[in-house]
């Protein structure tokens, strides 16, 4: 039997609104089978944390959204990751995702997903988007909608300002956050049996690699 593949949900909550997207996204993650995921929180970026993420196939970033733009305390961790960067790119290569959550429906959350994917690009590894089509964009539609945020590039969610985490985000951002979680799983379960598949099979020599770079080049 093969090796489950490794997501971790690397991620920093002020609140404990982001904790509970966290959390979804993971039960997301989880619900394919062949897939072990950790969630491991983000606020003391030490060697240990940076050396728990290089075991990772898969990294999904996660961190609330303050004035526009990722928390400092995630700030800080991408800035730590700088040791994996500097080291020979050891992320490359790796799936990466990011989700996020603010008090306002807008509060540019777009902003802080694109901090994320510039970190992961950095890094070498290769980004998955929601892959969910836009809800509570009709008259219609529902506010309950998957995806009711309208985000293409992460998870987006929302927490009302006077609402504990025990209430907010509320349940369609939940099953948002879960959504990219499974499709995270998918994509990373693809990857590496792709790359496995690859390894087994015998590759053309140069001979035969210059044969075809020949023919196709001529016909």
């Amino acid at each position: 039997m093969s090796h489950p593949v490794r997501v971790i949900v690397a991620y920093h909550s002020g609140f404990g609104h982001t904790a509970r997207q966290a959390h979804a996204v993971a039960e997301g993650a989880r619900s394919l089978t062949g897939t072990q995921v950790e969630l491991l929180p983000v606020d003391e970026p030490d060697d240990e944390l940076i050396a728990a993420l290089d075991q990772a196939d898969a990294i999904i970033f996660g961190a609330p959204t303050y004035m526009g733009a990722a928390s400092a305390v995630f700030k800080t961790f991408a800035e730590a990751t700088s040791k994996a960067w500097g080291d020979g790119l050891r992320w490359q290569g790796k799936v990466a995702a990011g989700f996020t959550n603010s008090q306002n429906i807008n509060g540019n959350k777009e902003n802080t997903l694109l901090e994320m994917f510039v970190l992961a690009a950095q890094h070498g590894m290769h980004w998955v988007s929601l892959g969910a089509y836009g809800g509570w964009n009709t008259t219609t539609a529902s506010p309950d909608d998957l995806n009711r945020l309208g985000g293409f590039t992460g998870a987006m969610a929302q927490s009302h300002g006077d609402a504990g985490s025990d209430q907010a985000p509320p349940a369609a951002d939940l099953e948002t956050a879960a959504h990219l979680g499974r499709r995270v799983a998918e994509t990373t379960q693809q990857l590496v049996a792709g790359r496995k598949a690859l390894t087994a099979s015998p590759q053309p020599s140069a001979d035969e690699q210059q044969a075809y770079v020949t023919a196709t080049t001529t016909a």
